[in-house]
């Protein structure tokens, strides 16, 4: 397997927190052709436990538990939400308030494999979110989750009628170009020449808190990827 560098935020004895680039799976998937991040962790620590995942096209802080001890540790904190995730996703349009909550029962679809949706046969699922800047076409969101639910930020966005940017399944999942952006953009000879700024769900794990067994307290910070980063660049550019 190719060398591939990691991004360690944090790293002890009892565990490791990665900061996981978008387009990578955080476990091996069921035909096991693409590589994981637990593949790789496994390759450098051996046995390592997997305590939570986020989705492909996700980036951010993921952790990783090292013994058994840690991973109940950390699994029971998980599910007891005593453990603080915060993200944050850029979005289509102008949200309706610069903050609240969203409290809507996600559901898995019963026609489409691997989609979620609001339904009342679901399980309870809160988001908080705060808008951090807006560029009309899109914004710049700050969410606390509180439950931990499959796509549970994608689908409450697409709830709110502002998806994430690039999202396939609950949003338009077209790439951002630049042309599309700028008022005055010359196009070159051939427009596929342009590459998108932005080809994933707009969606990044920046932060968790949450205190050890011995009282130590962790806040791990990811830093946004080039991609998501890129794009805000070009939108306050934009603004000004």
């Amino acid at each position: 397997m190719a060398k591939i560098s990691l991004d360690i935020i944090e790293e002890n004895d009892h565990f490791v927190a990665v900061n996981k680039p978008a387009g990578m799976l955080s476990i091996p998937d069921r035909e096991g052709k693409d590589v994981s991040l637990k593949t790789i962790l496994r390759e450098k620590y051996g046995n390592i436990f997997v305590v939570h995942r986020l989705d492909r096209d996700t980036s951010g802080v993921i952790i990783f538990a090292k013994d058994e001890e840690t991973h109940q540790f950390l699994s029971i904190a998980f599910e007891d939400r005593t453990v603080e995730k915060f993200y944050q996703g850029i979005v289509t349009g102008t949200l309706p308030a610069a903050k609240g909550t969203i409290d809507q029962p996600i559901a898995e679809n019963t026609t489409k494999r691997g989609e979620m949706l609001i339904h009342k046969r679901g399980k309870q699922s809160v988001t908080d979110y705060e808008v951090e800047e807006t560029f009309g076409k899109f914004s710049l969101v700050k969410y606390q989750i509180h439950t931990g639910r499959t796509h549970q930020i994608r689908v409450h966005m697409q709830f709110l009628g502002n998806p994430l940017a690039c999202d396939p399944i609950y949003g338009d999942g077209k790439p951002v170009l630049i042309s599309s952006l700028k008022k005055d953009y010359k196009l070159s000879k051939n427009e596929l020449d342009e590459r998108p700024i932005l080809s994933r769900v707009a969606l990044h794990a920046a932060e968790l808190r949450f205190t050890s067994p011995n009282g130590t307290k962790y806040v791990l910070n990811a830093e946004m990827p080039k991609d998501m980063r890129a794009l805000l660049q070009q939108l306050r550019k934009n603004k000004k």
